[in-house]
Formats: structure tokens, C-alpha cells, sequence
């Protein structure tokens, strides 16, 4: 039987999660380390939420596995014009990335007993999470990657996720970029539940009209800010 890591422990692999992700931004596998040694309660709330949720529910009773549609580039160029699932072929495309990327991201970590349901939950919001960015707006660099870590924050309560939230704030030198990340946990407290969101029906239609129905508002204008723009070491060196 596999036991779970010691508090001590637990809290000596988030703080080497941290240290890593700050001297490299752009390892996401130091993302899934964090989530890991500090997820907390969150999972079972998430579980809970979705049992509790009519949206949520009806995901349950079938499980679709997401990654297979967004998987299927043909499938999504066929899409319409301005459709959801066009604008994540775009911001995919555009940016190199996969849809499995985080999959194999995610396998850094140790799977731990779950439960199905629980399970079939920490996929689906891993494979959706380049959709969040679509239609949250944010891209793909620093700023948007923290401004969504805020979001998301605010839809789910993940401590790992508000703790990189919180330090990409402090650590933000333009006010600007502070500002865009507090906005990002504005508008993930005003918006839609994205969890239970039905993904699958929503790529077809028009990203205008799925921003609405989501309640996300319309995408923020900023200057993205890259990780290849600072120094080796540099948000290390802020750190410490």
C-alpha cells in the first residue's frame, strides 16, 4: 500500500517545486511537482462540485475523454471560422504545443491511489487548461500564464496554483502585469464554472459567443511578456 509523503516532506517538495520553476519557467513538469506535494483538499472539493453541479453531473454519467478531440487537428480545421476550436488550433499551432504535452508533463508525478471519478476530473482539467487560455485570452507567456494560474485559482481553490499565483505578483516589476494577473482572479470569480464546462459542444461554436456564455469577458489587450526575455536565473534571483 502506498502511504502518503510526511507534512515535512510534502513541504520540502513544494519548496524544490518552486526553486525549479523559478529558474525555469517554461518546465511545466515542475507544475504537476507542486500540485502534488501541496494539492490539499482540492481534489475532493473539485469531486464534490462536479457530483453537485447539473453540468458537472451529465460529464460524469459519460466521461468523454477530452484529449481525443483535441487531438484530432483535421477534425478542428474542419470547424468553423472563428469557432472555439479554431481558435485553439491557432494559439496551439502558433505556439509549437501539443495537446499531449501536458500529458507527458504530468507524468513526473507518482499516480496515487483515486478514486475513477477523481481521476477522470484531474485529466479532464489538465487537457482542457490550453482552452482556458483561448478563451480567457491569456497567452501563453509569463503574464498570461500567471494571470490564468489566478483564474484558475479562484474556479477551483488549488493551494499550489494561488501560492504561484501570489508569488508571480510579488515578483511582478510593471504594475501593469500585476494588475493583469489580479484581473485574472477578478474574472475567475465572476466567471462560469469552466470545470463542468461541455468543451466537446462548445468547439464548433463562435468564441465570441462562448466567451459570453462563460461570462469571461472579452480578451485583455497587454504586452506579453516571454521567458526567453530574462536572464538565466532571473526570477531566481528575485526570489532570493
Amino acid at each position: 500500500m502506498q502511504h502518503a509523503p510526511s507534512p515535512a516532506i510534502r513541504g520540502l517538495r513544494a519548496a524544490q517545486a518552486v526553486r525549479a520553476l523559478l529558474r525555469d519557467p517554461t518546465d511545466t513538469t515542475h507544475v504537476f511537482r507542486l500540485l502534488d506535494a501541496i494539492s490539499g483538499p482540492s481534489p475532493r472539493h473539485l469531486r464534490e462540485r462536479f457530483i453537485q453541479s447539473r453540468a458537472g453531473a451529465r460529464l460524469l454519467e459519460r466521461r468523454p475523454r477530452l484529449l481525443d478531440r483535441l487531438s484530432d487537428r483535421e477534425g478542428l480545421a474542419a470547424l468553423p471560422e472563428g469557432s472555439l476550436g479554431r481558435a485553439y488550433l491557432a494559439f496551439m499551432s502558433g505556439d509549437g504545443l501539443t495537446p499531449d504535452g501536458l500529458v507527458q508533463a504530468s507524468e513526473v508525478v507518482e499516480h496515487r491511489d483515486e478514486d475513477e471519478v477523481t481521476a477522470w476530473i484531474g485529466e479532464r482539467m489538465r487537457d482542457s487548461h490550453d482552452l482556458w487560455h483561448v478563451v480567457t485570452g491569456y497567452r501563453g507567456d509569463l503574464l498570461g500564464e500567471s494571470s490564468l494560474l489566478a483564474f484558475t485559482w479562484a474556479q477551483t481553490g488549488t493551494h499550489a496554483l494561488g501560492l504561484l499565483a501570489a508569488i508571480a505578483v510579488v515578483k511582478t516589476k510593471d504594475p501593469d502585469g500585476r494588475r493583469l494577473i489580479l484581473d485574472g482572479l477578478a474574472r475567475g470569480l465572476r466567471a462560469a464554472w469552466l470545470p463542468a464546462a461541455p468543451w466537446e459542444e462548445l468547439l464548433a461554436e463562435d468564441l465570441g459567443e462562448v466567451r459570453a456564455r462563460l461570462r469571461v469577458g472579452p480578451a485583455p489587450v497587454y504586452e506579453p511578456f516571454f521567458a526567453h526575455e530574462l536572464a538565466p536565473g532571473e526570477l531566481l534571483a528575485r526570489a532570493a
